[in-house]
């Protein structure tokens, strides 16, 4: 039953958006955005855009547009503002809060009722508002907080896994883009989509409140996760999000130019994902 809600939310003009994306043979052009009003025409550049599950801008005329709009669902952690938090704070499934990120809270994976709503209730609800894909946010945290104590986080790592593997196999139409979650890669190459790389190239510093460039060593480290992903799946493709000052168009065009010469579709923006930075031309 889940599935077939999923089927009749993506739609017939969404699917064939989709499969005319992927034939292309030039990168794709794509944005996120976490606001929920922008000027359509900012938009209209981009093949694949990215948006938060419940404030954004109008999906339809950007589908009309031949567009592919994917939902935001954060499935590591949850901010106390989204309205099933109280459900898993209730079910004692929160860790400790992300320090980077004010009020939102890790979550325990191996939770199945934490699979059972996402399963059940998020996802579908995503899909009903329009939504033709889905990008996964967060898997980094079960793999780091297993990393920090195996013991009591035992399983986090293969149940971020198994998670996705659920969401394609109840929603085998639905392209999925994975944000970050390297560790994951070997097990979930053919599940989704699109491999979003974050901070590959350039970051920001919260401590700091700077933007600065990922450490060589680290930069390479991440190219050649990413690239052999891609080797592992041909039909793979890589996305990267790096963050820089939107004034210094001079920087952003560099790593625009460098994470194409990778094989990636890059995009540069401020790290509130608020604005839609362009990319310089000329």
């Amino acid at each position: 039953m889940i599935a077939s809600l999923a089927l009749g939310a993506l739609s017939a003009r969404g699917k064939q958006a989709f499969a005319r994306s992927r034939s292309d043979e030039n990168p794709y052009q794509w944005t996120v955005f976490y606001a929920e009003e922008a000027a359509f025409e900012t938009l209209l550049p981009y093949d694949l855009l990215i948006f938060d599950r419940t404030a954004h801008p109008p999906l339809e005329p950007l589908i009309d547009a031949g567009k592919t709009v994917f939902g935001y669902i954060s499935l590591g952690e949850m901010n106390r503002q989204r309205d099933v938090f109280a459900r898993l704070q209730d079910w004692g499934i929160l860790g400790e809060e992300n320090p980077n990120w004010e009020g939102s809270y890790f979550i325990d994976v191996r939770d199945t009722r934490w699979v059972a709503l996402v399963i059940e209730e998020m996802v579908p609800a995503i899909l009903r508002r329009g939504f033709q894909g889905l990008f996964l946010d967060t898997l980094d945290n079960p793999i780091e907080l297993e990393r920090r104590d195996p013991v009591a986080n035992a399983g986090m790592t293969k149940a971020a896994a198994r998670l996705i593997k659920a969401l394609k196999l109840h929603w085998p139409e639905v392209p999925i883009i994975l944000n970050r979650g390297y560790e994951l890669l070997d097990q979930v190459a053919f599940d989704i989509d699109h491999v979003l790389g974050e901070s590959v190239y350039a970051d920001y510093d919260f401590s700091t409140k700077t933007y600065q460039k990922v450490p060589d060593p680290l930069y390479r480290e991440q190219v050649e996760i990413l690239q052999q992903a891609q080797r592992k799946n041909p039909d793979l493709s890589v996305l990267s999000l790096d963050y820089w000052d939107p004034t210094d168009t001079r920087t952003i065009a560099e790593i625009y130019r460098v994470q194409r010469k990778n094989g990636f579709s890059p995009y540069v923006a401020t790290i509130d994902l608020d604005r839609i930075v362009p990319e310089p031309t000329g």
